[in-house]
């Protein structure tokens, strides 16, 4: 692959791009899990739906506190310790959830040794770490790490369909944990933390801001952060509760998980186009596009019910949300010092993570006192445009401030 002078871009940075995506992908089959299993789950456990859907919920929020914690570890002691402590982390927790005889056990393997200590390290410090491999295709390569999510919604389904309807959700647990340790260990050690030799970016940028788009650096933060909230809790509903969702409306149970499989598929390419559209018209704009798309789908989901209808809501769902979350970690290396990357895409991500934990344990909550999941998805939407009112205000200080400078 020929580089221009002017790029820090080398072929060694693709091997970077792939190891995390293979490593993000096998550590979503954790979560995917919950997915599938969460009716058998639930009545073997003799709980509500909002149990195991609150054990997602945990395992989202310890992913995004971790985040912080292991994107410092990784700009200390590179990304290689962290990677390698959250897959042994990850395996553990797999193990001990298959042990659980109640809510506390699914709960506790859940949030802390596989969100906290585990996943925690599968997506910020891989994100972040990637993205000081590339300048000209930055985008891309964040869309191709963050469609993670569409290969293991695309894969995992029916593999864990098959086996938890052979050998048991615990069973299923137990051989997840088993595939983690002989995969990803192996793949942790093919990261390097940056280029030898090279820049981290375009310009070191050490100094502090004191404006971005015209207001306080942290205060634009945090509308991002909000906005993240949003978007993710809209997000999460169908998600976490396709399947559910489905096997209610007559579907079978295999039939409910290729509808997951439809969405991450579609989700997995469409990331990698909206990867290429945001490097050609900017993270905002991309984010937009995105928000949209998914208020519409998320609507659509509240009324349609017949087999057919909820193909193609899948289908176009994947084909909207994915646009989504890749946008976040390009904004914010666009507007902020390189100095501050770690650390702000650290608390994108908890954010991100809190918004999903939302969305998934309000969904679930909201079925059980209604008996239906479209006031559920309705919710989502509510979310959903809070997400683009905070974004669209972005865009249009954005479009106010054109001339001031950015980081590289």
């Amino acid at each position: 692959m020929s580089q221009n002078n002017d790029s820090i871009e080398v072929p060694y940075g693709w091997v970077i791009v792939f190891a995390s995506l293979a490593l993000h992908s096998i550590g979503l089959g954790a979560p995917n899990i919950l997915f599938i299993a969460l009716k058998p789950m639930a009545a073997d456990l003799g709980s509500l739906r909002s149990v195991p859907s609150f054990a997602y919920s945990l395992l989202m929020v310890g992913t995004g506190v971790g985040g912080i914690f292991m994107g410092l570890w990784m700009d200390k002691r590179g990304v290689v310790y962290p990677v390698l402590f959250g897959s042994i982390m990850i395996a553990l927790g797999a193990f001990l959830a298959g042990q659980s005889e109640g809510r506390w056990g699914l709960y506790v393997a859940n949030g802390v040794l596989i969100g906290l200590f585990g996943k925690a390290a599968m997506i910020a410090p891989l994100v972040a770490n990637a993205t000081r491999w590339f300048d000209k295709r930055r985008g891309l390569a964040i869309a191709i790490i963050s469609s993670g999510q569409g290969v293991a919604g695309g894969l995992w389904p029916p593999i864990l369909r098959y086996f938890t309807d052979a050998d048991g959700w615990r069973e299923t647990y137990f051989y997840y944990g088993i595939f983690v340790l002989v995969t990803m260990v192996p793949l942790a050690l093919l990261l390097r933390h940056k280029p030898k030799g090279g820049v981290t970016g375009a310009r070191h940028a050490t100094e502090s801001k004191h404006q971005v788009l015209g207001l306080s650096p942290n205060l634009v933060h945090v509308i991002l952060c909000l906005a993240t909230i949003g978007c993710c809790a809209g997000m999460a509903m169908p998600i976490v509760h396709l399947v559910s969702h489905a096997t209610d409306l007559g579907f079978a149970r295999a039939r409910a998980a290729e509808l997951l499989s439809v969405l991450f598929v579609t989700a997995f390419f469409s990331r990698l186009a909206f990867g290429m559209l945001a490097d050609r018209i900017g993270g905002v704009k991309t984010l937009i596009i995105g928000s949209i798309c998914q208020a519409i789908m998320l609507t659509v989901f509240a009324f349609v019910e017949s087999h057919t209808g909820l193909y193609i809501a899948a289908f176009l769902f994947g084909l909207g949300f994915s646009g989504i979350m890749p946008c976040y970690p390009l904004i914010i290396r666009t507007l902020f010092p390189v100095s501050e990357l770690g650390w702000r895409m650290g608390w994108q991500y908890l954010f991100a993570a809190i918004g999903m934990a939302l969305g998934g344990w309000l969904g679930g909550a909201i079925f059980d006192v209604t008996g239906s999941y479209s006031y559920a998805f309705l919710t989502g939407v509510g979310f959903n445009l809070m997400n683009l009112g905070l974004i669209s205000f972005i865009y249009v200080i954005q479009n106010r401030n054109e001339g001031a400078p950015q980081a590289a």
